[in-house]
């Protein structure tokens, strides 16, 4: 039969034809799937004994992939926020920080990199930060006489943080897909998605001080805290929220103790804050917190400082139980997503939001998302199975060592072909497509080549792969023809703001994420530092 360069180059043309012709991903890649097994084995191998032979080895593959039990997470994180999406829990959060934000330059851009941040810690989903974010903050940028181009900018760029930001999909998809600990890709992306949060942020800063016109001061408030008044009714909610979160804190340490759950033992990796000697230490932290609001910052300033963040309680309360259960140890990524998802429904019931046409239409929502990257699993591993069958990863892999190049160029031509894909399909065909011809060629590569400052360990190089895909699909996100962040805007944007001028408006936070993705090339033991 065919060669594997004939099939891969068909491979390659009748994709690219697929797609331009309008073939969903998932059916697109399943037909291929079949013509490449045709390619490689003939008429037979549909007609051999059921169960046996590539596509018996096919059909193991795809099963096996969609009864994995972190499966479930996702449809759980989509769920989660879509309630957030329809509730009021989101706005209620931006109205909070807003109040401590509104009279700084760039206040209300710098409130919706924040509050994007928090949206992707608490459920990891890009379409629908986006559209929130273009429904709450878009008009009041523009009502304040913001510069259009950097309010659709922060607004898409930040939404997008959910992919790099734990607990992302991505990060999910890419660990069942490479067998890699996913509780190892959260840890590992905190610290690059947080650093390319607050490279949008200072960008914002220094723009709006350089150039003030592009984002007006509201009109001043007489009935606002101004100057240290304000500080001390930060601190005050900072030592509220300190106080609760010791409370609980202890409260857990207690259990542990009373239940003799936390006895030291040899071998074994003791409970994080969950020791005996966190009894005193957990229980003075609350003491000190609680000492402040009562004798130095007082009884008024707790109700002021309570009044004008409280919206902040809600989403913090859900990052605690998501991420917090995955890193105290006491579930795993699929319990914590139902425990989210429990937590967000029970908020929004004691908010009088949660109605029948709220849940019907999250579950709707929530379905159609759901399938949508169910199929796609289905073709793109049947697709990306068929290929490995026929020899394909050894033909890439073949070609690409054999370009002679340095490791990093092997890692760049890499990145720029992720950039064209990103720009032209949706990440999970990506991530089930390329994955697994790509990984196998970087662990090959010499560990002491990748970077230019410090060395990763060997144990970190497909975490690290992980991280770097993720910050590249942040680029995708935004990278014309198609970056899907540009769509969601302009579903909520006002008619007068064309897809030219989102575009447009996205130039320079491209730049900014290829700078945090080149962070991540230069240094790649920074995905080490909490690991």
């Amino acid at each position: 039969m065919f060669d594997i360069s004939t099939i891969s180059l068909v491979l390659l043309l009748a994709m690219l034809f697929l797609l331009a012709i309008g073939m969903p991903l998932g059916f697109a890649s399943a037909a291929l799937a079949a013509l490449v097994m045709f390619m490689k084995f003939g008429p037979d191998f549909l007609f051999g004994t059921f169960g046996t032979g590539p596509l018996g080895i096919l059909s193991q593959r795809i099963y096996g992939l969609l009864t994995d039990y972190v499966l479930i997470s996702i449809p759980l994180f989509i769920f989660m926020a879509n309630l957030l999406e329809r509730s009021g829990i989101a706005g209620q959060m931006y109205d909070s920080l807003n109040v401590w934000l509104s009279r700084t330059r760039g206040g209300i851009a710098i409130v919706t990199s924040i509050m994007a941040v928090i949206m992707a810690a608490m459920s990891g989903i890009i379409g629908g930060e986006v559209v929130l974010l273009g429904l709450i903050a878009l008009p009041q940028m523009l009502k304040l006489g913001y510069n259009q181009n950097l309010a659709i900018g922060v607004i898409c760029a930040s939404g997008s943080l959910g992919t790099m930001i734990p607990p992302s999909i991505v990060l999910i998809m890419y660990g069942l897909i490479t067998e890699t600990s996913i509780k190892a890709l959260f840890t590992a992306s905190f610290l690059p998605g947080f650093m390319l949060a607050s490279f949008f942020i200072i960008y914002i800063i220094i723009r709006t001080q350089l150039r003030p016109e592009d984002a007006p001061l509201p009109p001043d408030d007489p009935n606002d805290p101004k100057g240290r008044e304000k500080t001390m009714l930060f601190l005050t909610f900072l030592a509220t929220l300190g106080a609760g979160f010791g409370a609980a804190l202890w409260l857990r340490v207690a259990f542990f103790t009373v239940t003799g759950q936390n006895r030291v033992l040899e071998g074994v990796d003791p409970i994080a804050l969950g020791t005996v000697d966190y009894v005193w230490k957990i229980g003075a932290f609350v003491l000190i917190c609680s000492g402040l609001i009562a004798f130095v910052f007082g009884k008024d300033r707790f109700k002021t400082s309570w009044a004008m963040g409280k919206g902040l309680v809600a989403p913090i309360l859900v990052i605690g139980v998501v991420l917090g259960s995955i890193y105290g140890g006491i579930t795993g990524i699929t319990e914590a997503a139902g425990m989210g998802a429990i937590a967000v429904f029970v908020i929004a019931v004691m908010r009088g939001e949660m109605t029948g046409h709220l849940l019907w239409d999250s579950l709707k929502r929530t379905l159609k998302s759901t399938g949508t990257i169910i199929w796609v699993t289905i073709g793109a591993t049947a697709l990306a199975g068929a290929y490995t069958i026929a020899g394909g990863p050894t033909y890439i892999a073949s070609a690409i060592v054999g370009l002679d190049v340095p490791a990093m160029g092997i890692i760049l031509v890499m990145m720029l072909i992720f950039l064209i894909l990103g720009a032209l399909m949706d990440w999970v065909g990506i991530v089930l497509l390329v994955m697994p011809v790509f990984l196998p060629i970087v662990l090959k590569l010499p560990v002491e080549d990748l970077g230019l400052f410090g060395e990763l360990n060997p144990r970190h190089v497909a975490i690290w792969f992980g991280v770097v895909f993720c910050m590249n699909m942040q680029v995708s996100f935004l990278s014309p023809p198609f970056g899907p962040a540009a769509f969601y805007l302009k579903s909520v944007a006002p008619a007068h703001i064309s897809l030219t001028d989102i575009f447009k408006g996205f130039l320079p936070f491209i730049c900014i994420q290829l700078l945090a993705l080149s962070v991540l090339l230069i240094w790649p033991p920074i995905i080490s530092v909490f690991l």
